[in-house]
C-alpha cells in the first residue's frame, strides 16, 4: 500500500524510493537514494524537481518493492559468466561480463519474460564480444510497487536452462591455415589470405600451428587436413576452392578427409559460399573468395560461436539470415554496426 503525503509534511520521513534528476547535457542520476532522511533543507530542491507529495509504503504480504524485485529478477536472468550486484539504482540492476567471451542470450526466453507484465530486462545484442566488467544488460520491476506473484513467474520463466544471459570464453585454439588453389601453389600469383586469416584467428586468441599450401586437388587437400589434424590442431580454416566452378575441389577434398557433416551455404553476405564442416569434434571452415575482397565476412561472425564452443550447422548458418546483409560502408566500423545483430 502507497500513501500519499504533502511535501510540507515529509521532513523526518524515509524516502521509499531513489527520486531521479536530469539536467540535460550534465547529469542523470539520483538525486536522493531510497531510505535518505528528508530535512528542511531538501524541500526547495525536491521542489525543483517536481515533487510536491512523497510516499510512504506499507507493503502487504503479497506485493514487494522495486528493489526486492530487480535482485529476483537479476539472480534468475544471470547464468554462466554473468554477475551482478544487490545495488539498485532507480530501481534498476545491471549484470556484466565475468570474463571476456562471447554474450549468448536466449532471445526466446527473453521474450517471454519481457512478456510478463511489470517486468523488463534489456540486453546487448546476441553473440557480441564483451569484456570482463561490461554491462551485458540491465533489468527492472516498472512500478515501485506491485503483485509478487508476477515477479515470481517472469524469475522462474529466466531461471529455465540456466539463465536468459551467459558469456562464454573463447578457447584458444591451435589453428591450422590451408590455402588452396592452382596459381598460389604454383607461384602464380602471392598469397594474400593468409595473413588476412592469421590476423583474424589471433585477435581471437588462436594460435597458428602452419600454413600449407595446396593445388587443385582434392587428394592433396585431404592429406593437407589429415596433416593439420595429426598436429593436434582443434580447428582449421581452409581458404579457396568454395565456388561452383569445376574445379574447385576444396568441397571434396573435406569428404575425402572424412568429414561427417558438412554445411555448405549461409545466409549472410558477403559469405554465402562459406562452408561449416567437421571430422570428429574438429572444425573445418571453408572461407569463400570474398575473404579478400572484405574487411568482415560471415567468417567474423562465426569464428568466434565456434571459439565458444557452439556447434554450428545448417539451422545456425540459416539463422544468419536477419541482420546477415553487410552494408559494405566504405568505413567499416563493424562490429559497432548491424551486421550480424539479428542472428
Amino acid at each position: 500500500m502507497i500513501k500519499t503525503i504533502d511535501l510540507k509534511d515529509a521532513v523526518g520521513t524515509k524516502l521509499a524510493h531513489d527520486i531521479t534528476e536530469i539536467r540535460p547535457g550534465e547529469f542523470k542520476g539520483a538525486a536522493f537514494h531510497k531510505g535518505h532522511t528528508v530535512c528542511n533543507e531538501d524541500l526547495c530542491h525536491l521542489q525543483k524537481l517536481g515533487k510536491n507529495h512523497l510516499y510512504l509504503i506499507d507493503l502487504e504480504a503479497d506485493e514487494i518493492h522495486e528493489n526486492e524485485a530487480a535482485a529476483i529478477m537479476a539472480k534468475a536472468l544471470a547464468g554462466r559468466g554473468v554477475v551482478w550486484k544487490n545495488e539498485p539504482r532507480e530501481g534498476k540492476i545491471g549484470l556484466k561480463a565475468d570474463t571476456d567471451g562471447l554474450l549468448a542470450v536466449n532471445v526466446a526466453a527473453l521474450a517471454a519474460f519481457n512478456m510478463i507484465d511489470e517486468v523488463m530486462c534489456a540486453t546487448m545484442h546476441n553473440h557480441t564480444r564483451v569484456k570482463a566488467g561490461e554491462l551485458v544488460a540491465a533489468t527492472r520491476a516498472i512500478p515501485l510497487v506491485m503483485k509478487r506473484a508476477p515477479i515470481e513467474r517472469a524469475a522462474a520463466i529466466a531461471a529455465q536452462n540456466g539463465g536468459v544471459i551467459s558469456v562464454h570464453p573463447l578457447r584458444q585454439g591451435k589453428a591450422g591455415l590451408i590455402i588452396t588453389g592452382d596459381e598460389v601453389c604454383h607461384g602464380l600469383i602471392q598469397d594474400r589470405f593468409a595473413p588476412i586469416l592469421n590476423r583474424k584467428l589471433i585477435d581471437l586468441g588462436c594460435e597458428v600451428d602452419r600454413v600449407s599450401f595446396a593445388p587443385d586437388d582434392a587428394e592433396i587437400i585431404r592429406r593437407a587436413i589429415c596433416s593439420h589434424i595429426e598436429r593436434g590442431c582443434d580447428l582449421v580454416l581452409l581458404s579457396g576452392g568454395m565456388s561452383v566452378d569445376p574445379d574447385d575441389v576444396t568441397r571434396k577434398g573435406i569428404r575425402l578427409a572424412g568429414a561427417d557433416e558438412v554445411h555448405y551455404g549461409a545466409a549472410a553476405l558477403p559469405g554465402a559460399m562459406f562452408l561449416v564442416a567437421y571430422i570428429g569434434q574438429v572444425p573445418l571452415i571453408g572461407v569463400p573468395a570474398c575473404g579478400l575482397h572484405h574487411r568482415t565476412t560471415v567468417l567474423d561472425l562465426v569464428l568466434p560461436r565456434i571459439l565458444a564452443g557452439e556447434k554450428i550447422g545448417k539451422k545456425e548458418l540459416a539463422f544468419l539470415g536477419h541482420g546477415g546483409l553487410c552494408q559494405d560502408c566504405p568505413e567499416c566500423t563493424y562490429p559497432h554496426c548491424a551486421f550480424g545483430k539479428g542472428s
